[in-house]
Parts: C-alpha cells; structure tokens; sequence
C-alpha cells in the first residue's frame, strides 16, 4: 500500500459524525448548514440538453474534451476576465469538477522528494493536503488571520519556505471564510512564482457568487492580463459550475492557463482516465453560455444573507464576507462544543473550524470559528438563524459565554 495514505486525516464530515455520535436530538426538523452543497435548482435548460444528447452514452469521450465546450469556456472566460486572448486549443481542459482536478494536478507538477513542499491557505479545502502528500510533498499551511482579512501574509512567508515550494495553492473567494484576494495581491503572488520558480493553482470555484454586480471577484488570470502576461506563466485557475450554475451532480469544471503545463496535465490526464461524459460536455457548453440564472442565483443569495445576518445580528461575531456562500463566525465558546450544543438543542448542523485546519506552532487558525453554509432555502437558512440565536441565547443565560 502507499505509505503516504497513512498521513491523510479523515475528512471534516467523518471527524462531524464522530462528533455527534449517540447524541440525541429535539423533534424538530433537521437544517443543515455544514456542506457546501448548492440546494437552488438546476437550470432546466441544462437538464434537457442532457435529455437531448443522450444518445451520446454510445460514445467514448476524450479528456481534450469537445471543441464546442472549450470554445464556450474561453469565451466566458475571456469576457468574464478582461482576458484579451485564452487559447481553448492549449490553455484550456475541461474536467469533472474542481475536486477531482485539484488533486490531480499536485501529482502532474509535483516532483517528489523530502523537501518538496505544496503551500496552501489555513483553514483550506482538504483536497489541497491530501493531495499534497500523495504527491510526494509535505503540506505547507499558511495561517488565513482576522487581521489580515482571513488571506495568508504571504510578505512573512521565509524565503527558505518559497525555494522549496512547488505548488501554492490558493482560494480565492475562499473557503471558508469567503475572503477575495485583490489584484494587487495576485499580482505580488505572481512576482514570487517567477522569483522562486514555484506554480500557482488558484481554485475560483466560488467567483461568481458575490454580492456587487459592479464588483466581481478578480482571477489569476485576470492579473497576468493586467501585467500583459498573456501567456500565463506558472498560472493555473480552477472552475466549476457546481457553485455558479447549482449543478454540483454534474461534475463540470475546468481548468485554464499556462500551455505548457496543462499539456503535462492532459498527458496525466489521458492515463488517468477522467473524462468527461459527451452529453455532461453538451449541457455545461449550454450552461457556460448562459449569464441570466447565474444572476438569479446571486439574488438569491444576497436575500439570504440579508436576512440571516439581520437575526444574528448582536448574537455572534459574523459578517457578510467579499464573497462565496459561507458565514464564517466566531464562537463565544470553543467551535466543536458550539457545534455539538447547536445539533443537540437546535438540530442545526455546522461545520467546526478546527475541522478544516491545522494546528502549526500551537495555533489552529480555525479553531472557535464556525462555517455556516447558506445553502438552503430561505425560510430554512432564516429559521437556522433563529436556532443559532437561540442556542447563544441559552449559553449566555447559562453563563457559558
């Protein structure tokens, strides 16, 4: 067996169930606000372009993926990003959702050896370690603090860590927190991949949720144009429909930038046997083409947020973030206690922050944090709220905080 298997923890949602275990709950209805999993409705267009191709379940896809998919991809994300050119011969692929992507790219760039290090936010998304150490590499956590807007320092980053660094990987919006790196800051990123030789991986699943339509998020990509960098040099971005277009059973994402690096990635791609369903390429080239229920979609969530924030305003520690679907909000107590008291009294779920962290030089960024994903519908993530109030409410009376 790989030995590295042995390093990998067991993933937030198993340490959740642990958590919960042989806790008995009030005879209320269950709102869970612990996994990212969109819950507005698919696009019904999406769905009949599936219908319409199925006859396509009689072909073998390629892992290129179909020309009319990245061409579709290219076209909006050139117009999203201020791109002034994005090859979708050579600097784009089309894959099955961001997760499986991000895992599999760590093995393409990494060259293992004792000292390969593969960076990353901390709290992250768990993939970006795991795939680390089966890469051969050791994770590298950068802790994501309030004073800095919950974005790594990466100024105080030691050089020694930046020379054995292969891969950064970033999130931006993030997750958990839904902080939004500037371009400035992208651009400073940039500046050190070239100095010390290292790739960027910039997981933008969560972009197109945010709160100003005059202000979305920026990309990786977006700033190399900006510094007429059109070639994408040591620049990778990650993309999903699964946030955007509510379509996370889909598995449809993309990965765009550098040519000479995904030619490696589709080289390892092609072994790896990861390719897309033709119908599934089919429906995300109708989906990608399509800005109005993405729209909708942000609507949506601004209503929600509104009125979630409005309840707990006074209760805890929270805020709207830059952007992405998640509360991040401090515990008055610690965050696995918090969130074992809210299931046992309220049948909320939420996600521990220790949970998506790590503990380095005695400190655990996430610890007595909580994310909230806003996920449901509105009358849930508003009665969720009123739990939540409810339980803070009863520890305060209690004394507990």
């Amino acid at each position: 067996m790989n030995p590295n298997l042995t390093a990998l923890q067991a993933y937030p949602f198993e340490k959740l169930r642990a958590l919960f275990a042989d806790i008995r709950t009030p005879a209320m209805a269950h709102i869970a606000l612990s996994i990212g999993e969109p819950k507005h409705a698919s696009p019904d267009f999406v769905a009949n372009a599936i219908k319409d191709n199925i006859d396509k379940l009689s072909n073998y896809p390629t892992t290129k993926g179909i020309p009319e998919l990245r061409q579709a991809i290219a076209h909006w994300a050139t117009q999203r990003f201020s791109l002034s050119t994005l090859d979708p011969e050579t600097e784009i692929l089309p894959v099955n959702g961001t997760r499986e992507a991000l895992f599999a790219f760590a093995q393409t760039v990494v060259a293992p050896s004792p000292d390969a290090l593969v960076c990353s936010p901390n709290p992250f998304y768990q993939i970006y370690e795991g795939a680390a150490l089966l890469a051969g590499a050791q994770p590298e956590f950068l802790a994501c603090r309030v004073e800095n807007n919950f974005i790594p320092d990466f100024a105080a980053v030691s050089p020694d860590v930046w020379q054995r660094c292969q891969l950064l990987f970033i999130c931006t919006p993030g997750n958990p927190s839904g902080a939004v790196m500037s371009s400035a800051q992208l651009k400073a990123l940039i500046a050190l991949a070239d100095q010390y030789d290292f790739v960027i991986a910039s997981d933008e699943c969560y972009s197109e949720l945010y709160f100003d339509e005059a202000s979305p998020p920026p990309g990786l990509l977006q700033a190399c144009a900006e510094l007429g960098r059109n070639d994408y040099e040591r620049c990778v971005v990650f993309h999903s429909l699964s946030k955007r277009s509510n379509l996370p059973g889909l598995r449809s994402g993309f990965v765009a930038g550098d040519a000479t690096i995904l030619k490696d990635f589709l080289l390892y791609r092609t072994y790896h046997g990861c390719a897309m369903p033709v119908q599934h390429q089919l429906a995300s080239v109708a989906a990608w083409n399509d800005e109005a229920h993405v729209k909708a979609n942000r609507d949506l969530y601004r209503q929600k947020f509104a009125e979630v924030l409005d309840i707990l305003d006074g209760c805890l520690d929270v805020s709207q973030p830059d952007a992405s679907f998640y509360l991040w909000a401090k515990t008055p107590i610690s965050d696995t206690e918090f969130a074992k008291g809210l299931f046992e009294q309220q049948h909320v779920t939420v996600l521990p922050g220790s949970y998506l962290s790590r503990e380095v030089d005695g400190y655990n960024p996430g610890a007595n944090y909580v994310r909230m994903a806003l996920v449901a519908e509105a009358a849930q993530c508003a009665d969720a709220a009123h739990r939540v109030k409810a339980y803070v409410q009863s520890l305060k009376e209690r004394g507990a905080c």
